[in-house]
Order: C-alpha cells, then structure tokens, then sequence
C-alpha cells in the first residue's frame, strides 16, 4: 500500500514541484505536460499480461528502455524548446520513478 502510494505520489504530486520549479508562472500548464508524459505507458498495451504488479517496467517495455532513456535524457539536455525539454525531463523522471518502484518491489 505504501509502494503506491509513493510511485503514483511520484507521477502526480512530485511533477508538480517540478513544474513550479521550472517556471512559478506557469507551473499548471507544465504540470499538465508532465502529466501528459505518462502516456509512455502506452507501451504497455504490448504486454501479456497488459499489467502486473510484480513486473518491472524498465528495460522490459520499449519505451522504459535504458536506450529509450538515454535519449529522453540527452533530449532533456539538448533541446532548447522550454515545453518539449521539459517533456523530456518528465520522461527521465517517469523512469527514474519506475526504477525506485522496481526496487522496492525487490523487497517483497
């Protein structure tokens, strides 16, 4: 219970720190993007079972790859568009947080 409420806190409330943090005036709109970058889990529509608890997201959907984030992190370095670097920087986030999920789940 605990897990999830830490992981979903992490893809909802904690982007929304990260969205004020990156500009105060506009941290709705970037909050919104970010949450928008959850969409990544698309590709587990391409999963059998299309959800199970016990499994680890990254590096078994493509888009949690290490390679699919190697390019969300260069992108969050590179990219000079305010709205898509932070697109980018939610995309990192979003597989930092799946990996912290796969980690604690290692415990159980």
């Amino acid at each position: 219970m605990l897990q999830n409420f830490v992981h979903y806190g992490l893809h909802f409330v904690a982007v929304g720190a990260i969205a004020y943090w990156y500009d105060p005036k506009k941290w709705k709109k970037y909050w919104l993007l970010l949450i928008a970058t959850m969409l990544i889990d698309i590709d587990h529509l391409w999963a059998s079972p299309v959800f199970d608890p016990d499994r680890c997201s990254i590096n078994y959907h493509f888009l949690h790859t290490y390679w699919a984030g190697a390019i969300y992190l260069l992108g969050s370095i590179v990219i000079r568009n305010k709205s898509l670097r932070l697109v980018c920087i939610g995309l990192v986030f979003h597989l930092i947080t799946d990996a912290i999920d796969c980690y604690w789940s290692s415990f159980n």
